[in-house]
């Protein structure tokens, strides 16, 4: 089928990034995400949910409202849950928010910051569609997936959140029963 879509890390867009690579184009532009903090929070200076030099770093709420524009959902996944209950044909895609080293040139500074990628299943083979990364990275089927994503959230404040339609969401059956 060809080479995923895949935007490169610029400034700190990663959210925008993570989104435009699991939806496949570039959809959220940099002026779209600051339209959406301003109505989350339409009086506050700085806003809340971006950096406050206006450059990015937007938080799960404005990921979360550009999502629900389309018709999709963003659903916090418990890490108390075993990943084998992910019903995988139900999911979209999945964001991570993993802690990530700062840099200032090759030093590597002793603080993290949060940081978005997404992962998104093409054929058989899940991809690492981090911003970071040069080009897609192939992670493979359904257990190497499971297992990229135990290692993720093993790190400290690393989230996951499954990218769903909203009536997937709203009947839950992106989760497999117990």
């Amino acid at each position: 089928p060809g080479v995923p879509y895949h935007e490169r890390q610029r400034r700190q867009l990663c959210a925008l990034h993570a989104l435009n690579n699991l939806l496949q184009r570039p959809w959220l532009s940099q002026a779209s995400a600051d339209r959406i903090c301003q109505r989350l929070a339409p009086n506050s200076r700085p806003n809340p949910h971006r950096s406050p030099l206006g450059t990015g770093n937007y938080d799960v709420n404005v990921v979360m409202a550009a999502l629900g524009t389309l018709g999709l959902a963003a659903v916090w996944w418990d890490k108390r849950r075993p990943l084998e209950r992910l019903s995988l044909p139900h999911i979209l895609g999945f964001l991570l928010n993993v802690p990530s080293r700062v840099t200032l040139g090759t030093l590597a500074l002793p603080l993290s910051r949060p940081h978005w990628l997404c992962v998104r299943q093409f054929g058989d083979i899940f991809y690492n569609l981090d911003s970071k990364l040069a080009s897609p990275a192939a992670i493979g089927a359904e257990p190497q997936l499971r297992e990229f994503l135990r290692e993720a959230l093993a790190k400290g404040t690393s989230e996951l959140f499954l990218v769903v339609a909203r009536d997937v969401e709203e009947a839950g059956t992106w989760l497999r029963p117990e």
